[in-house]
């Protein structure tokens, strides 16, 4: 398909899945989100920026359900608990659900009820979702997912944020909200070369954020959300008023001496207090048996994405085990989310074949870790309960100095926006209140 605004092929054709909106979208039907950004900006809608809608064939959808019936199960685990992975009855649960009960098509509404965009950033076709708030001097603030997450992990704070009022908040709350994909994950195109890692990525972000014309705003993100949120701050570009995360990176905030023991299987320090002494045998525990999964997808991405390009049980499998490693509640997805919620998830990288693409990012990562640099803009920090790894204040300050806002919060999970909206959206209220 040639997109009939800029003569091109379009990202989503040369996938063979899905077809671009463009064609079809009108702009009336998104009102003055869509409009323009600010006064005396360029239109949203442009050459460089095309509208998005999402529509999967029925074959596709078919192919799906036919490998999901024709599945080769394993023999289920030798051990009562969770230690040998995901188990198979749980699994069994969710894809005969998936199976029979699941309706792709009701996702598909759901994104086709936002503003969506493509615009092509350094060779690469980003997706993103941008909606404005009616508060019209509202923050700009460019949310990034994670992994094993996507754009739905975003989708329940849109409201609360761009529109506080109806939310518990007030209008000096709001902000325009920019959610894109990470290259390679979701509708996002998949980068044919290697270099996207974190740093390349917080570069691209600053481009789409100004491209729509926002020449001040500020920047969120968990997971590799996080990861892309402080390069940002690193880079500092010009306009970025400050980051926040909920996510910290143990490198840049584990004292050398809690970081040389982790390393060589020694003791906690002496030194060590009765809250540091419990992250650092958290820290170990996770490096030690829950890590594994990082440890291929950063050495060997593409063996593992034959699995998941091949099997959607296999790929199904993958995610779960994270998500019922890190949710609050622990070993339990489904007390945080619905099925439809996973499997939305889920869905979307059987769908865009990504399971193999958002791998790489790992990879990526490992290969050129971030460039050296002290993250000097101002920086708020939200410690979530069911997070794997929760530092104390002090600890946080190693990596940012400018730190302006602390907090620990009382549950939520390592999908903090997907699993407690409201509660991560007035975090992210009361993070950025000094900056406006």
């Amino acid at each position: 398909m040639i997109n009939q605004q800029t003569k091109r092929p379009t990202a989503l054709t040369r996938r063979a899945l899905l077809v671009n909106g463009a064609a079809v979208a009108t702009l009336a039907a998104f009102g003055s989100q869509i409009a323009v950004v600010d006064a005396g900006a360029q239109a949203l809608v442009s050459n460089d920026i095309r509208p998005f809608r999402v529509n999967v064939s029925a074959e596709t959808l078919d192919d799906l359900y036919r490998r999901l019936g024709a599945t080769r199960w394993p023999d289920a685990e030798t051990v009562d608990d969770r230690s040998q992975g995901v188990q198979l009855s749980k699994l069994q649960v969710l894809v005969r659900y998936w199976e029979t009960d699941y309706d792709w098509r009701r996702a598909e509404q759901k994104l086709n009820s936002l503003p969506q965009f493509l615009t092509e950033i350094d060779g690469v076709d980003i997706h993103f979702i941008h909606v404005r708030s009616p508060h019209a001097d509202a923050m700009p603030l460019i949310m990034t997912h994670g992994w094993p997450g996507s754009m739905f992990e975003l989708l329940k704070v849109i409201e609360p944020l761009t529109d506080p009022t109806a939310h518990g908040g007030s209008a000096q709350d709001a902000f325009h909200l920019v959610l894109p994909s990470i290259p390679g994950f979701g509708f996002s195109e998949k980068p044919e070369g290697t270099g996207w890692n974190p740093d390349r990525i917080a570069q691209a972000w600053d481009v789409l954020m100004k491209r729509i014309g926002y020449s001040q705003y500020a920047s969120q993100g968990g997971d590799w959300g996080a990861i892309i949120s402080d390069s940002m701050g690193r880079q500092a570009p010009k306009g970025l008023l400050g980051i926040h995360v909920n996510r910290i990176e143990r490198s840049t905030t584990i004292p050398p001496e809690v970081g040389k023991a982790l390393k060589n299987g020694d003791p906690a320090p002496d030194n060590l207090n009765e809250e540091e002494r419990m992250v650092f045998n958290e820290a170990r525990e996770f490096l030690s048996k829950g890590f594994g999964y990082a440890a291929i997808m950063g050495t060997r991405p593409q063996t593992i994405g034959y699995s998941l390009a091949d099997s959607p049980v296999g790929l199904a499998a993958w995610f779960y085990d994270k998500l019922a490693d890190w949710v609050f509640t622990r070993g339990d997805p489904e007390s945080a989310f619905t099925r439809d919620e996973i499997l939305d998830n889920i869905t979307l990288y059987w769908l865009t074949n990504t399971g193999p693409s958002s791998s790489r990012i790992y990879w990526e990562n490992a290969a050129s870790p971030a460039m050296p640099g002290i993250i000097s803009v101002p920086v708020a920090v939200t410690i979530f309960p069911g997070e794997v790894y929760r530092p104390p204040e002090h600890w946080a300050e190693r990596a940012y100095p400018n730190l302006i806002y602390y907090n620990k919060v009382d549950k939520g999970g390592h999908f903090a926006a997907w699993e407690e909206p409201e509660l991560f959206s007035a975090e992210v209220r009361a993070a950025f209140k000094s900056l406006r």
